[in-house]
Formats: structure tokens, C-alpha cells, sequence
């Protein structure tokens, strides 16, 4: 506990006097610093953090859930509460045929009815028509600009499987039809991915329908490690996979490159907080006679160790809420900021056909917040025992022998 003399030669400590002016200045720059490191750490986790949510978004916005394969056994589907819905679906591999160039694709095919609630072509980015009947498909924006085909336009398209002629085997190939172009949002899926027929596709890869696979969709597909967990029990014997399996080294090069960032921005606080032992430290040096006549009077050693060492800890708790309130202002009206600079000075500072994304994502997570500012405080209170300790040790006489 701290004691009621103790707090009024805190407080007396904190305040500004013209005699201390250099004191004052190394004060406020360590406030400044804190404050501005907080603040500056806060801005970028929630910028990261609004780009991996952004990101799960879209992959989880065109890409199923989970999906179950079965080896050797019928398809057979399951139902649960945590469940959105569920289609059967099949792929494979082949190759489209334009007048310009060809481009090797996945194919992934579902009954007309299925493919008309998945996500993909339920948004505005979508544009054609959702009927994927016979020969029949659907392209993604960037596969339609490799090729330059558009809505309407016949392509042709060759697959692996071949027909037996006698003269021998020749790939397969059938004219399909453009009937509408997507945009996910990613260009690589945009390039590689293609829709068709359920029944169509089979029939082209000469494929067993015993062979098809379950989609899962979740109603909170952020919690798919244990979606997986309940699927694996469920199907034992099936191959289950999910989107973040699909991109784990995506996911965990971002969960590398938010630690680093962290870690490194720490630095800014670490420098900072460093500037409250010079501060401190002039401070015993000025308050050598104060010391003094504390200690004649009968404050203890252990008196004089709190006070200095909450003198410290006041400049950093105080400079850690005001970086928070900064960082967390900053980071919730972000994109009005990059707006009004981009306006003002005529530069683009988010171009949308390199991230892909028409606004800068920031999302303030509480937990970031809490353990930036626990790491800032605990570092200003750690720099703060050394010179509150070497106060503590000044002797009495010494410190009143020239006064």
C-alpha cells in the first residue's frame, strides 16, 4: 500500500517545475515515445488482423469448408447443428481451348440447384447467369482476360481421359459455353478454377458417381479445427480436409510476419521506456537534498523506493493509455485517413489491383490491445527499479553535507 505522504511527494515529484526544465523534456519524450510505440504496435496488429480476416473471408467466401472423400464406401451425408449446409461435389483436370492460348484449370462440378446457394455466385462480382446445366460454364475474370473470351463465347475443352478410336486413344474434348465470369477476389483462384456440370463432369473424366465427395459449409467457419475434429469422428475412415489445410503456409507465413512485426515495433517502446531511466535517474540527482530530509525525518528506504519507482511507473501507465486511445482512433478510422491523404496529395497509398481489396482492413482486437499494453507497462516498471534502488541507497549525511 502506498501511504498518503507517499502519494502527495509522487504527485510533487510529477510536477513540472522551471528548474527541472531538462528533466521536464526528457519526461515528456519519454511519454511521447511510449505512447507513440503503443499506439504505432496497435495500428499494425489491427491492419494485419483485418487482413487475415479479410482473407479467411474470401477463401472461405468460394472455397468449401470442409470436405470429406471416402475411399472405398458410398457417399454419406451428415447433418449437425453447427452445420450450414452440405452438397456433393466432384473435380478434375483439364485443359481450355481458346483461339488465343490454352490454360490448364480445375474443374469442379455441382448440380444446378447447388451451385446457384454457394457463396460465389451469390455477390455482386458475379455477373452472367447461375443455370449450369449441359455444357455449360463458369470462368473466373482473370481466366476470361488470359483468353479473352467473354459471356456467350464457345470453348473448347480437352480432357485427359481418352476416347478409343481404332486408330487408338484420343483425348477427349467438348464445346462448352461461357455463361457467366466470377471474381473472388484472389487471382490465382480466378485463373485456375472453373465451374460446370455435376453430371456433365462426370461423364467427361469418365468418373464413378460412388466416387463423389462431401462440401461442408459452417455457420462459423473460423472455428474449423473443430469442425474437423467432429468430422473426423463422424468418418472415421474418410480423408478430411479443410480450407485452412488447403492454406496453411499462407496463414502461417502472415501468423511469422505479425510476430516479427511485433517484436521489432517492441523496440520502439523498449528505447522509449529506457528514456525514464536517464529521467529518473537526473531526478535522484536534483532530489539528492529532498531525499535527505525524508530520510532525517524517518521515511524508510523502502518509502523512498516507491515513490521513484511510481513516479516511473505513472509516466509509463499514463503514456500506455494515451497510446492506446491514439492507436485505437487511428486504427478505427483508418481508411478516412488514407482517403483524405490520398485526395490531398494526389497519391495512392492502397492501390486495389495489387491487394486486391478496395478498402484498407483494420479490425481492433481486445486481446492485442491488452497484451501490448501489459508488455509496455511491464517494461517501464522494469526500468524503473534501478534508479528508485540507487535512491533508496543514498545516505543521509552525504546527501545533506554541502546543503
Amino acid at each position: 500500500m502506498i501511504s498518503q505522504l507517499e502519494k502527495e511527494i509522487i504527485f510533487r515529484f510529477l510536477r513540472a517545475r522551471k528548474k527541472d526544465g531538462f528533466l521536464n523534456v526528457i519526461s515528456i519524450f519519454s511519454f511521447i515515445g511510449i505512447g507513440l510505440g503503443v499506439a504505432v504496435l496497435i495500428i499494425v496488429m489491427s491492419v494485419m488482423n483485418g487482413f487475415r480476416s479479410e482473407l479467411i473471408n474470401k477463401i472461405v467466401g468460394f472455397n468449401a469448408h470442409a470436405v470429406v472423400k471416402h475411399y472405398d464406401k458410398p457417399l454419406v451425408f451428415v447433418n449437425n447443428k453447427d452445420l450450414a449446409k452440405g452438397i456433393v461435389s466432384n473435380d478434375g483436370e483439364a485443359v481450355i481451348l481458346s483461339k488465343i492460348n490454352t490454360k490448364g484449370v480445375l474443374l469442379k462440378g455441382y448440380l444446378k440447384n447447388d451451385f446457384e446457394t454457394l457463396e460465389i455466385s451469390n455477390n455482386q462480382k458475379y455477373f452472367g447467369s447461375t443455370d449450369l446445366k449441359n455444357n455449360s460454364i463458369s470462368i473466373g475474370k482473370d481466366l476470361s482476360f488470359l483468353l479473352n473470351i467473354d459471356i456467350g463465347d464457345q470453348i473448347t475443352i480437352m480432357s485427359p481421359s481418352g476416347i478409343q478410336t481404332i486408330v487408338g486413344s484420343f483425348p477427349r474434348q467438348d464445346k462448352f459455353e461461357v455463361i457467366s465470369i466470377f471474381d473472388s477476389g484472389i487471382t490465382e483462384f480466378n485463373e485456375n478454377v472453373a465451374y460446370i456440370n455435376l453430371n456433365t463432369l462426370e461423364d467427361f473424366f469418365d468418373k464413378n458417381k460412388n466416387k463423389r465427395f462431401t462440401e461442408y459449409y459452417f455457420k462459423d467457419p473460423k472455428k474449423i479445427e473443430y469442425h474437423k475434429k467432429n468430422l473426423i469422428d463422424l468418418f472415421p475412415d474418410a480423408y478430411v480436409y479443410t480450407w485452412a489445410d488447403l492454406n496453411e503456409s499462407l496463414f502461417s507465413a502472415l501468423k511469422v510476419e505479425r510476430n516479427v512485426m511485433f517484436i521489432i515495433l517492441s523496440l520502439i517502446i523498449i528505447v522509449a521506456a529506457f528514456n525514464i531511466i536517464s529521467g529518473l535517474t537526473i531526478l535522484v540527482k536534483n532530489k539528492t537534498r529532498d531525499i535527505g530530509i525524508l530520510k532525517s525525518i524517518g521515511v524508510s528506504n523502502v518509502s523512498i523506493k516507491k515513490i521513484f519507482f511510481f513516479v516511473g511507473f505513472i509516466i509509463g501507465t499514463s503514456a500506455t493509455l494515451f497510446g492506446i486511445v491514439l492507436g485505437s482512433l487511428f486504427s478505427f478510422y483508418i481508411e478516412d485517413i488514407r482517403k483524405f491523404i490520398s485526395n490531398t496529395f494526389d497519391i495512392m497509398l492502397f492501390p486495389e489491383e495489387i491487394y486486391f481489396l478496395s478498402t484498407l482492413p483494420s479490425e481492433i482486437n481486445v486481446n492485442s490491445i491488452i497484451l501490448i499494453a501489459l508488455c509496455s507497462i511491464m517494461t517501464t516498471s522494469v526500468v524503473s527499479i534501478y534508479p528508485a534502488s540507487k535512491a533508496a541507497r543514498l545516505d543521509t549525511i552525504q546527501s545533506l553535507k554541502y546543503e
